[in-house]
């Protein structure tokens, strides 16, 4: 179980499905990076690139919205397959933010990337935290897990939340209907279990409504429960009597989705959640383009249900 971060710090932690030099490649290769750098709807382009110690990565991430962010990273410590230490933020006009430091190590095959940003107070650690959540920059290190499946052939969609709570409470509110049926709908929808079996081989059937005209069916089989660290299991679109369905608002959504839940402890009293969405069974092109085009959406609505669990638990 890893430490608390100390008050001036930010911590991230993730495990890749991929090997050591996979992972260390997508973060090198300035062509690679263009694949998953920065938050949903970003891109960059990358101006120059030194990777050894004092050396600088000149890159400008360009918004959605057509803004430009000119960026001049500087290397201090590389060390090719472990680790990356290098001060981030700045530009020729500002200095940088803050100091970060990524450690890559092999875990059972896969690649587990340790980052620590480094700032100069407790309250700028603070302010850059809102900073990153607001600004959607926490979707990065899922782009490149994303892309990393990409690059053995699988397409999926994934999102992280660490949450205040203890990993058997995190389980309990996957697996319990009455807090299932609290916070995993939409914003302004609420959730009605009409059966609920959760366990390996069985199923639930629901209701998710705005209170109005839309009513979305839908039911999830579940293939494997491993208490408490992981779920995995199927969803589809149905009508009131449970048959399987379309999505009554994207006709080219794929038929059924296969959903991954992996619960992490990070530290005493905090879990992190990672979830992973991807098409299941028979696939055309056409619904594996609807389904990649809408990771942006994916994304919001995701957020928003992990924001009423965040209330949810608090309460």
């Amino acid at each position: 179980m890893a430490e608390r971060s100390k008050s001036n710090e930010i911590r991230i932690s993730r495990v890749y499905d991929a090997p050591v030099q996979a992972v260390w490649d997508a973060w090198t290769d300035p062509k690679q990076v263009a694949q998953w750098w920065g938050p949903r709807g970003f891109s960059i382009t990358t101006h120059s690139k030194d990777l050894r110690p004092g050396g600088v990565w000149h890159y400008t991430m360009h918004g959605p919205d057509g803004v430009d962010y000119p960026n001049k990273t500087l290397y201090l410590e590389v060390e090719p397959g472990r680790r990356l230490v290098y001060d981030h933020g700045g530009n020729d006009e500002r200095a940088p933010l803050f100091r970060v430091t990524v450690v890559f190590s092999e875990v059972g095959g896969k690649t587990k990337m340790e980052m620590t940003m480094t700032l100069p107070t407790p309250e700028a650690a603070e302010q850059t935290r809102a900073f990153v959540k607001k600004a959607g920059g926490n979707a990065t290190w899922d782009r490149l897990a994303e892309y990393l499946a990409e690059s053995s052939g699988e397409s999926c969609f994934v999102i992280n939340r660490s949450f205040a709570a203890p990993i058997e409470t995190m389980f309990e509110m996957w697996t319990d209907p009455e807090h299932f049926s609290r916070w995993l709908a939409p914003t302004g929808f609420t959730m009605q279990f009409i059966k609920a079996d959760i366990r390996p081989g069985a199923s639930t059937f629901y209701l998710m409504t705005d209170g109005g005209a839309v009513k979305m069916y839908g039911r999830a089989r579940y293939l494997e429960i491993e208490r408490p660290r992981r779920l995995v299991y199927t969803q589809q679109f149905c009508d009131e009597h449970e048959n399987v369905t379309r999505h009554p608002m994207s006709p080219t959504w794929p038929a059924t989705m296969l959903t991954t839940v992996t619960l992490t402890e990070e530290a005493e009293g905090q879990t992190r959640v990672t979830v992973k969405w991807e098409p299941h069974g028979e696939t055309t092109r056409e619904e594996l383009e609807t389904f990649l085009k809408a990771r942006g959406g994916m994304t919001q609505g995701w957020t928003g249900s992990f924001d009423k669990l965040d209330d949810y638990l608090a309460r």
